[in-house]
């Protein structure tokens, strides 16, 4: 049950920002991220999105002023703009996705079991 209950917040978090209909995709990483000094710890769950059409992301409309734009990037682009825990996360991410399987994430990086 507590997945359905992330993931329905995931697409209402879509749905809200871009304006896009997407359905439940598959958790690609689960990410404890530690307390900074302006935020509690915290884990982050990540979704597959899926891949969109041409006229899928010409119907994306930013919402609530949250966003200021989007840009899709090649994995290789990715680095230099995000953070470097954001681009340790979508490298685990886009690694998850190529393999099927679910990265486990300490603050970005893949866990050592």
């Amino acid at each position: 049950m507590r997945r359905r209950v992330w993931s329905s917040f995931a697409c209402r978090e879509v749905a809200e920002e871009l304006r896009l209909d997407r359905p439940q995709g598959r958790v690609l990483a689960v990410d404890w991220v530690p307390s900074r000094p302006e935020r509690p710890e915290g884990v982050v769950i990540v979704y597959d999105g899926g891949i969109l059409s041409a006229g899928q992301i010409g119907q994306i409309v930013l919402g609530d002023d949250e966003l200021a734009g989007i840009r899709f990037a090649a994995a290789d682009e990715v680095a230099p703009l995000v953070t470097p825990l954001l681009a340790r996360r979508i490298t685990a991410c886009l690694v998850a996705a190529e393999a099927g399987t679910v990265a486990a994430l300490e603050n970005g990086s893949p866990v050592r079991g």
